[in-house]
């Protein structure tokens, strides 16, 4: 029962709010001709093979269309963040009871680190200064530029709770006591790995595990934008990123 608190929160439809960060991602780099079009047929071949694994493999796990791109685009068509505000205050609460903040995310790294950044800042305007950590999927560079191939597992599923379980060994948090937060029925597998489980805005499936479980459910509507860290005072580059199980 030893250990640090921690609360661990996804991003996109949690924190953020749909459309996911990844997926304006995708949109600011075609609007820009960014992407070969041999990327797209990359991503279809990729697609295929993935199908046999699942809907939700051949959805997460296929980062094709980024093959051989610089991996700093993430940095240059990332203008800003929104946020709920409630979940910006709910983070903000658990930060004042001293407790670690965790963004565990299946989007991209590079995304994921400039949303934490982003909410750092907001937080730090709040006069609640934390160190948000990162655990995000990764993919693999070479050269500076990116494979289109993962390094290590896409975090969606059950490799939530795997990456955060092994986490919380090297940190020691107390999963028992410690909170997570997530919006949809893939999340339940790292939900039910921490003692405090809360679904947001969740969907049918989501809201009847929540109900068995007897999570908490918040209703999260108002939407704040946030400039990304590049535009603000606050200290840079303070988040931790803890990588992947």
């Amino acid at each position: 029962m030893s250990g640090k608190i921690a609360a661990f929160f996804d991003l996109d439809g949690t924190l953020v709010p749909e459309v996911s960060l990844e997926r304006r991602f995708f949109s600011a780099l075609r609007k820009r001709d960014a992407i070969p079009y041999s990327n797209y047929l990359r991503w279809l071949a990729e697609a295929l093979r993935l199908l046999p694994r699942g809907v939700s493999a051949a959805q997460h796990a296929n980062k094709r269309y980024l093959t051989g791109l610089n991996a700093d685009l993430a940095l240059e068509h990332l203008d800003s963040v929104t946020f709920f505000e409630e979940g910006i205050e709910r983070v903000a609460w658990h930060a004042r009871q001293s407790h670690e903040i965790v963004v565990i995310t299946g989007t991209l790294e590079p995304l994921a680190r400039l949303a934490a950044g982003a909410l750092e800042c907001e937080l730090e305007s709040r006069g609640v200064a934390v160190r948000v950590r990162v655990i995000a999927t990764q993919l693999a560079e070479w050269r500076g530029c990116w494979t289109g191939r993962l390094a290590g597992e896409a975090l969606y599923g059950v490799a939530k709770a795997r990456a955060i379980a092994s986490c919380a060994q090297k940190r020691q948090w107390n999963l028992s006591q410690s909170h997570g937060y997530g919006d949809s029925a893939l999340d339940c597998d790292f939900l039910c790995t921490v003692g405090h489980g809360h679904a947001v805005n969740p969907g049918r499936d989501l809201a009847a595990i929540a109900n068995q479980q007897d999570w908490a459910i918040w209703h999260w509507q108002q939407e704040k934008k946030l400039a990304p860290p590049a535009g603000s005072n606050c200290v840079r580059e303070n988040h931790s990123f803890e990588g992947q199980a």
